[in-house]
Protein backbone atom coordinates (compact mmCIF):
# COMPACT_ATOMS: atom_id res chain seq x y z
CA UNK A 1 0.00 0.00 0.00
CA UNK A 2 1.08 3.36 -0.81
CA UNK A 3 2.04 5.26 2.55
CA UNK A 4 3.16 8.93 0.14
CA UNK A 5 0.77 11.61 2.01
CA UNK A 6 0.77 15.30 1.88
CA UNK A 7 -1.20 18.37 3.13
CA UNK A 8 -1.78 20.90 0.71
CA UNK A 9 -3.75 23.66 0.24
CA UNK A 10 -4.56 25.86 -3.33
CA UNK A 11 -6.05 28.22 -5.31
CA UNK A 12 -7.85 27.15 -8.50
CA UNK A 13 -8.00 30.05 -11.13
CA UNK A 14 -8.88 29.83 -15.12
CA UNK A 15 -6.60 32.24 -16.76
CA UNK A 16 -2.49 32.60 -16.45
CA UNK A 17 -2.39 36.26 -16.10
CA UNK A 18 -4.76 35.76 -12.56
CA UNK A 19 -2.64 33.03 -11.74
CA UNK A 20 0.91 35.18 -12.36
CA UNK A 21 -1.00 38.45 -10.24
CA UNK A 22 -1.61 36.29 -7.22
CA UNK A 23 1.49 34.07 -6.96
CA UNK A 24 3.58 37.33 -6.88
CA UNK A 25 1.02 38.89 -4.39
CA UNK A 26 1.47 35.78 -2.14
CA UNK A 27 5.09 35.12 -2.35
CA UNK A 28 5.59 39.20 -1.64
CA UNK A 29 3.40 39.26 1.42
CA UNK A 30 4.74 39.14 5.05
CA UNK A 31 2.49 36.63 5.69
CA UNK A 32 2.33 34.02 2.47
CA UNK A 33 -0.23 31.36 4.48
CA UNK A 34 -2.64 34.49 5.57
CA UNK A 35 -2.38 36.37 2.24
CA UNK A 36 -2.89 32.86 0.37
CA UNK A 37 -6.01 31.65 1.90
CA UNK A 38 -7.66 35.32 1.59
CA UNK A 39 -6.90 34.69 -1.93
CA UNK A 40 -7.79 31.32 -1.91
CA UNK A 41 -11.52 32.50 -0.21
CA UNK A 42 -11.78 35.58 -3.15
CA UNK A 43 -10.56 33.99 -6.32
CA UNK A 44 -10.33 29.96 -6.12
CA UNK A 45 -13.10 28.51 -8.03
CA UNK A 46 -12.31 25.03 -5.96
CA UNK A 47 -14.82 24.10 -3.30
CA UNK A 48 -12.15 24.48 -1.18
CA UNK A 49 -11.82 27.90 -1.01
CA UNK A 50 -14.46 27.90 1.61
CA UNK A 51 -11.66 26.27 3.64
CA UNK A 52 -9.01 29.09 2.52
CA UNK A 53 -8.24 25.77 -0.07
CA UNK A 54 -6.77 23.72 2.38
CA UNK A 55 -7.61 19.98 0.49
CA UNK A 56 -6.36 18.09 3.37
CA UNK A 57 -4.32 15.37 3.16
CA UNK A 58 -4.54 12.99 0.30
CA UNK A 59 -2.36 10.24 -1.35
CA UNK A 60 -0.13 10.87 -4.58
CA UNK A 61 -2.23 9.33 -6.96
CA UNK A 62 -5.66 10.92 -5.66
CA UNK A 63 -4.98 13.93 -7.72
CA UNK A 64 -4.27 14.76 -11.62
CA UNK A 65 -0.22 14.03 -12.33
CA UNK A 66 0.54 17.77 -12.84
CA UNK A 67 -0.80 18.73 -9.26
CA UNK A 68 0.79 15.57 -7.70
CA UNK A 69 4.21 16.37 -9.25
CA UNK A 70 4.29 19.80 -7.78
CA UNK A 71 3.18 19.02 -4.61
CA UNK A 72 6.05 16.78 -4.07
CA UNK A 73 9.20 18.48 -5.26
CA UNK A 74 7.92 21.77 -3.91
CA UNK A 75 9.69 23.53 -0.70
CA UNK A 76 7.04 22.42 2.39
CA UNK A 77 5.38 25.66 4.05
CA UNK A 78 5.95 28.01 0.60
CA UNK A 79 4.32 28.94 -2.53
CA UNK A 80 5.94 27.73 -5.60
CA UNK A 81 5.05 28.86 -9.22
CA UNK A 82 1.86 28.38 -10.39
CA UNK A 83 0.78 25.29 -12.36
CA UNK A 84 -1.18 24.19 -14.87
CA UNK A 85 -3.62 20.94 -15.10
CA UNK A 86 -7.06 20.24 -17.27
CA UNK A 87 -8.85 22.29 -14.52
CA UNK A 88 -7.07 25.11 -15.00
CA UNK A 89 -4.32 26.81 -12.82
CA UNK A 90 -2.94 25.64 -9.47
CA UNK A 91 -1.23 28.29 -7.08
CA UNK A 92 -0.26 25.37 -4.16
CA UNK A 93 1.30 26.02 -0.48
CA UNK A 94 2.89 22.72 0.96
CA UNK A 95 1.90 21.97 5.03
CA UNK A 96 2.91 19.11 4.88
CA UNK A 97 4.72 15.59 3.59
CA UNK A 98 4.72 12.12 4.94
CA UNK A 99 7.04 10.06 2.87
Amino acid sequence: MNTKRAHASHILIPSKSQATQLTEKIQNSRKPLKEFQKMARKHSTCPSSQKGGDLGWFHDKQMVKEFSDAVWTQQIKTVGPYIKSGFGYHIIFVHERDE
